[in-house]
């Protein structure tokens, strides 16, 4: 990935990303920093490793339908997510591990901190993970996620969402961010995605239906690219993360 680093980003374009204080979503209020941050150098192993364990990835962690290491197959509309991951200007980054966590299509984690009444799926694990091709391509087979409540304010859900973390050649170069479906109603209601100050910003974080990418009697389609740094970077979130 090219030595980047949350500093590169940063410098990047300070407007898209949300900020460490955003009223609406509650717990930053808690976490935000009150001190001015301090500037950490980074030394030659921060930079270059260690790094994830490639090594061990196989084709089967990307079928998240199938990797739960049962004998069934997860609940739910099957879905195809595929896309690029560019640097800023354009150029295919290769060999980047990419990992994915999200809720079922109930809208339920497999998290003992996640106790809403919505049904689990023993089939489904909800964390995938892949490399990039020599194109900067990844791809994902998964189940759409459901909605889910959380205790941000009265009334709150959450729209269906992925989470995506990008890894560089090191852990210092991670980059979390989540993805987003068209079209969804709660998205204009939700303070994690509209903590990202600009419309421009936001549209950014919503993949696309792709009826090309769409599988005939198999999976619907979606096309997501993650930009890693520039005028048009994809938004990520503080390293707190979001929910």
């Amino acid at each position: 990935m090219n030595h980047i680093t949350i500093g590169d980003i940063v410098r990047g374009d300070r407007e898209v990303f949300p900020p460490y204080l955003y009223e609406a979503y509650q717990s930053t209020r808690r976490r935000a920093p009150t001190l001015p941050l301090i500037k950490v150098p980074l030394t030659l192993s921060e930079l270059t490793g260690p790094g994830a364990a490639i090594s061990a990835i196989t084709p089967e962690d990307a079928n998240l339908t199938r990797n739960a290491g049962t004998d069934g197959e997860a609940i739910g509309q099957r879905i195809i997510v595929t896309g690029r991951v560019l640097d800023d200007r354009g150029t295919p980054v290769p060999n980047t591990l990419l990992e994915i966590w999200q809720a079922n299509a109930a809208g339920r984690y497999l998290h003992k901190r996640d106790q809403w009444p919505g049904p689990l799926d023993p089939n489904f694990l909800g964390m995938g993970r892949c490399l990039t091709n020599a194109d900067g391509v990844y791809r994902f087979l998964t189940i759409l996620p459901g909605a889910y409540p959380w205790l941000n304010h009265p009334n709150a859900w959450r729209p269906a969402h992925i989470h995506f973390s990008v890894f560089g050649p090191s852990m210092q170069s991670r980059l979390v961010t989540q993805m987003y479906f068209p079209d969804d109603p709660l998205h204009a209601l939700d303070p994690i995605m509209n903590a990202v100050p600009t419309e421009a910003a936001r549209k950014r974080l919503i993949a696309v239906y792709d009826h090309d990418v769409t599988e005939p009697e198999w999976a619907l389609g979606y096309r997501w690219d993650i930009v890693v740094r520039g005028p048009y970077v994809t938004p990520f979130e503080s390293k707190e993360g979001g929910r």
